[in-house]
């Protein structure tokens, strides 16, 4: 079985989010995707929903599109924010060797992999998945162009009282009020 693992903050989760979800499992050959919540971001960029905030909205963001060949996954967690991607894949293949593993990637990040730790072991553990995130538009990379959406949007028109209803999914927005968050 071959799985793709979605990483990001998901600070929160909005629909840039659940298109990539969409996207790769309509056209890519896996059989189930993951979403991956940071424990912590890597570049100690600070995270204002706790991690169990994270995890609980990005379930939310799936419940709500009914996909039942994704989950969240909190892999992240169990290396307690002390690993890089390299280091979650190596983790991964040895929790289960039975599965080959596709990482999903926006075309934003292609610029930054000489900074990631071992990209090329990276490469070696896993297919490479590149979608053209809006705004970073990458030559040769096929697809449709996804939303230029972020999280950092989300969340300052949320602070602000704004309406956010078209950037998340109306599961996701009813956690956020619910719990307080933003």
């Amino acid at each position: 079985m071959e799985i793709a693992l979605f990483g990001g903050s998901f600070d929160p989760p909005h629909l840039g989010h659940l298109y990539v979800v969409l996207h790769v499992l309509a056209t890519e050959p896996v059989d189930e995707l993951w979403m991956v919540p940071v424990f912590e971001h890597p570049f100690g960029k600070r995270l204002q929903a706790s991690f169990e905030a994270r995890v609980s909205l990005c379930q939310a963001a799936l419940e709500g599109v009914a996909l039942p060949r994704a989950r969240v996954s909190r892999a992240e967690e169990e290396l307690k924010g002390e690993g890089r991607t390299v280091d979650l894949l190596e983790h991964l293949h040895a929790r289960h060797p039975e599965h080959r593993f596709a990482l999903v990637l926006g075309s934003d990040l292609l610029a930054e992999k000489h900074q990631w730790k071992r990209f090329d072991r990276i490469e070696e553990l896993a297919r490479i998945i590149v979608l053209q995130r809006g705004g970073h538009v990458a030559p040769g990379v096929p697809g449709v162009i996804l939303p230029a959406v972020s999280s950092t949007e989300v969340r300052a028109l949320l602070a602000s009282g704004g309406d956010a209803r078209g950037l998340v999914a109306r599961e996701v927005l009813a956690r956020i009020r619910s719990e307080g968050l933003y």
